[in-house]
């Protein structure tokens, strides 16, 4: 139990690391949601899918690499040298032809090019803490790690609160704040306090470039590549996933009603946030532990442990957000204007936990060295969310953008399952996983659907629940608490 100690323990504080600060940002959505028309919201959301896309671009598979490559190789420092370099030259390039370029990428998207940009300097400097974060994760420093990340969300927040807030207030007398208010500059707002928050990342892991030296082994940056490279295929198909849907809702609605569509969209999507934030966290926390105890004794049987225990909270999270939506949705979207897509919520939910199941799984892909096996079923995620995204926004809207995030994450859940059964076979508790996922996904549909926000039907459902975890798992919870 003391391996599974350690685990929890960095999940733990990585939970942190990314739960604190989105909640944070969480905060973000009642306040853009008050001070902005869904129309403009809309707009906003657009932007942050191609945020997601570039990052993946810049990013190239170079993390996932990078831990492969450190618990591998005997000569670490040139695996950091050599990533970091070729993260460094690779992301100046991409700023100067972007900068260069920026009308043409503003004619292309529609988006306006004072935002392009902005946008071009954010994706900059995140690229740069890419090796720096990873450097910490790999060298097991999750306090520091979580204190940045911390640290850029709160900057992140306060900024927006500052210029969406107060700025207006302050310029009420003659003072040095008229400089910087501007009418109708709310969006640039949002993105230039972003810029800063990444700076201020940038600035707190400085150090690492300084330590950085000019040695690149380009016979081991030729195989991170090849590692890199299947992972960089799967990230591309991952943003499809995660964020072309907004994309194609504004392609294929019409000019009025796309950008309000993709706002209420983008708002009550938020609301998985709950199941997103435990995924990650997860993540965060065994990625370097897959690796690390990858030729362990009994590592089959801990992938398959984690996983279940992964399944059962995240029924029980999908099951609590979707009992108290009504709540949620009055705390962190009070304008009504935006309540009009909460039936996407229990879909988006399940979708989500569909996804960091997948991710689970995946260790066998990982762990075998077979990386092109992810893209092979990211891509085909990508593939059945542009068909079913461009086969039913026509006829259901935003409703189809959420049957096909549903459709590609269960599909890619599905397949790795039945690929990782013949590569890498970890004898998962099928029937405690189906039991717990079908029980949830029954008491959702109840709750949601049939009680319509009756807390005297859904909590009793959701305390059952609770109870049939605490049976069935009794025995390995009272082992950790008492550990």
């Amino acid at each position: 139990m003391a391996v599974f100690q350690k685990l929890f323990k960095q999940t733990f504080i990585y939970g942190l690391a990314t739960v604190l600060p989105r909640m944070l940002s969480f905060l973000l959505v009642p306040l853009y949601t008050d001070q902005l028309p869904t129309e403009e919201y809309g707009e906003v959301s657009i932007i942050f899918s191609y945020f997601v896309l570039f990052n993946v671009i810049l990013a190239y598979g170079m993390e996932t690499a990078f831990f492969r490559f450190f618990n591998k190789e005997s000569d670490k420092e040139s695996v950091v040298h050599t990533s970091a370099i070729s993260l460094t030259l690779s992301s100046f390039l991409f700023f100067a032809i972007a900068l260069s370029t920026k009308q043409q990428i503003a004619d292309l998207t529609g988006i306006d090019i004072k935002y392009i940009t902005l946008v071009i300097w954010i994706i900059l400097l995140d690229a740069l803490v890419i090796i720096p974060f990873a450097y910490l994760r790999a060298k097991e420093r999750p306090i520091r790690y979580a204190a940045i990340k911390i640290i850029n969300v709160i900057v992140n927040f306060g900024l927006n609160i500052f210029f969406l807030l107060f700025l207006i207030q302050l310029t009420a007398k003659p003072s040095v704040f008229d400089y910087i208010c501007k009418d109708n500059f709310e969006i640039s707002y949002i993105f230039i306090s972003n810029l800063v928050a990444s700076a201020v990342t940038l600035l707190l892991l400085i150090t690492f470039y300084f330590n950085l030296k000019l040695k690149f082994d380009s016979q081991l940056w030729k195989r991170m590549m090849r590692y890199a490279f299947p992972v960089l295929v799967s990230g591309i198909a991952f943003s499809i996933n995660e964020t072309f849907d907004r994309i194609i809702l504004d392609f294929l609605l019409p000019e009025g009603k796309a950008d309000h569509i993709v706002g209420v969209y983008s708002a009550c999507y938020k609301l998985a946030l709950f199941m997103t934030l435990f995924a990650t966290a997860f993540r965060l926390g065994i990625e370097p532990f897959f690796f690390k105890f990858a030729e362990r004794k009994g590592a089959l049987n801990m992938y398959a442990l984690i996983t279940k225990y992964f399944v059962a909270l995240g029924s029980l999270i999908l099951l609590g957000v979707i009992v108290f939506s009504d709540l949620l949705k009055f705390l962190l979207i009070r304008d009504q204007a935006y309540w009009e897509a909460m039936t996407i919520v229990p879909i988006i939910l399940l979708a989500n936990l569909c996804l960091g199941i997948y991710h689970n799984l995946s260790v066998w892909y990982k762990i075998t060295d077979r990386t092109k096996f992810g893209a092979y079923i990211s891509v085909f995620g990508a593939i059945v969310t542009l068909g079913l995204n461009f086969l039913l926004i026509p006829y259901y809207s935003y409703l189809g953008s959420a049957i096909a995030t549903l459709a590609a994450y269960s599909t890619m859940m599905m397949v790795s399952w039945y690929y990782g059964k013949k590569y890498y076979p970890i004898p998962y508790d099928l029937k405690k996983i189906s039991f717990y996922l079908i029980t949830a996904i029954a008491f959702s549909a109840v709750s949601f659907y049939v009680a319509n926000g009756n807390y005297w039907i859904s909590i009793p459902l959701l305390l059952v629940f609770l109870v049939i975890l605490f049976i069935t798992e009794k025995r390995e919870v009272k082992q950790l608490l008492k550990k």
